[in-house]
């Protein structure tokens, strides 16, 4: 009987601990959301008064064998006082998993501002794209597709250092674009994306690497290199662009 009445009580003990382990742990499944928001600023005084501050959100939604992010980039440049840049920058794009593998997707870009050398640079774009590799630690993906690119540019406001020529495009285009992210250390990611739109204007060539630091979870530290180049310039003008920017990121 001693026996007996042992052995109910560690039963009961061990389900009351398992009860309470289960109770810990958090068993609902991930969000199919995922947000980012970056914020830079710069400033400089003495021989130049300026300040530039440039943001960033990103959002995505993972459902099934669908996937739809978004990418929202907002750059405002002041000198002494008064609006010098102004740029909106849009850029969407929708999944649909054919193959573990293989996606469908279609991809739209947009850029516009009133103080730059285009008022509206559109691109639309759809086809194949690749996953090399999909997993925790590695992302690497290829895409190929036909699009159209539609460019207006900004007679009143074109400098002499602006990469463009004067005339509206309207035409067909190739895109192709590599995107690759890999988890270094728990804390560090390095991640790279490479797109290439060829048309019979111009060929241009978008290119970012980037270095992100964990600071906290939700918190981190990203440096940035990005660099655009276009096979077609006005004279006397160098057809490589690039930006350096450090920015906060914060991930929800």
């Amino acid at each position: 009987m001693l026996k007996k009445g042992l052995l109910t009580g560690l039963i009961a003990i061990s389900a009351s601990v398992h009860a309470s382990e289960t109770e810990d742990m958090d068993t609902s499944p991930p969000s199919p959301w995922e947000s980012q928001v970056e914020f830079g600023y710069q400033s400089n005084s003495g021989n130049s008064d300026s300040q530039a501050l440039n943001s960033r959100f990103e959002g995505s939604y993972t459902s099934g064998q669908h996937r739809h992010t978004g990418e929202i980039k907002y750059y405002l440049s002041e000198k002494d006082g008064e609006a010098d840049k102004d740029q909106l920058s849009i850029n969407l794009q929708s999944d649909y998993k054919i193959s573990p593998d293989y996606y469908l997707y279609a991809n739209f870009k947009g850029l516009n501002t009133k103080y730059s050398a285009y008022f509206n640079d559109y691109t639309f774009s759809g086809g194949l794209g690749y996953q090399v590799s999909n997993t925790e630690k590695l992302l690497l993906e290829v895409e190929f597709g036909p699009g159209f690119r539609y460019q207006d540019p900004n007679l009143d406001e074109i400098d002499d250092d602006d990469l463009i020529l004067p005339e509206t495009v309207q035409e067909p285009i190739i895109r192709t674009n590599v995107n690759m992210s890999w988890n270094a250390l728990d804390n560090l990611t390095l991640a790279g994306e490479v797109t290439v739109t060829a048309g019979h204007s111009n060929t241009r060539v978008d290119s970012e690497v980037s270095v992100t630091n964990n600071i906290t979870e939700e918190i981190a530290l990203k440096i940035a290199q990005s660099q655009q180049y276009l096979d077609r310039v006005p004279p006397g003008l160098s057809k490589t662009d690039s930006v350096f920017s450090i920015n906060l990121l914060f991930s929800f």
